[in-house]
């Protein structure tokens, strides 16, 4: 297993921490010395993607105002890169993680060994030091998006419904009707590009408005 630093306790189990209560409490000039948050990559798979290689996008929505770890966002992560990779190759998705951990948990430590009575301060300065990061999410948030091909549908939806074990609380899945990344839906994604109405962004693509500048819209 994991070695324990020196005093260190278990991880205390994220059901300590499922509710939000308090306020938003962010690693700052006054709160310092926060451990890092577990997950660093929040891009996988074929990030770089043209907008046109991956119309199919599939979200996983949280359905309750809860705490998320930063521990379980990245077992989420783990959990569909390895599976979208085995099944469909590691260059025919792209996952993205839409909830980032800005806010820090805070845990008063309780020494609890033999002859600690005298250390033993109770509620006393009860303010807690940083323990972990968690992400904020409210009911209907996208908590993570992976775009693909089509053909890949159900083996995306199989590893996002994999995902939703390492959250608590309910997740739904939602097979979107828009064109991957986009707020485009299908039929008018496709009838701007060929009118050539689209502004290619790479992963993204952008509709050309009829306002502002002329030259904006030449090239």
């Amino acid at each position: 297993g994991r070695t324990r630093q020196q005093g260190e306790m278990g991880r205390r189990p994220a059901r300590c921490y499922r509710y939000i209560k308090n306020k938003p409490y962010i690693k700052s000039r006054f709160c310092r010395g926060v451990p890092d948050s577990k997950i660093r990559i929040y891009d996988v798979g074929r990030k770089k993607a043209n907008v046109d290689e991956f119309p199919l996008a599939v979200h996983l929505v949280c359905d309750e105002k809860e705490n998320l770890s930063s521990e379980a966002l990245e077992a989420a992560r783990i959990v569909v890169n390895k599976y979208i990779t085995t099944q469909c190759g590691k260059d025919n998705f792209h996952l993205r993680i839409r909830v980032h951990p800005f806010h820090v948990l805070r845990i008063n430590k309780m020494l609890s060994c033999a002859g600690a009575d005298r250390l033993q301060t109770g509620m006393r300065g009860a303010f807690g030091k940083p323990f972990g990061k968690v992400a904020r999410v409210n009911i209907g948030q996208i908590v993570l998006s992976v775009r693909a091909k089509d053909a890949f549908e159900h083996h995306v939806v199989e590893a996002i419904r994999r995902a939703t074990f390492k959250f608590p609380g309910r997740m739904k899945i939602f097979v979107s009707k828009k064109w991957g990344f986009t707020d485009l839906f299908r039929e008018e994604y496709l009838r701007l590009k060929a009118e050539g109405r689209l502004k290619d962004q790479g992963v993204h693509a952008k509709r050309l408005r009829e306002h502002g500048p002329l030259f904006q819209d030449v090239g």
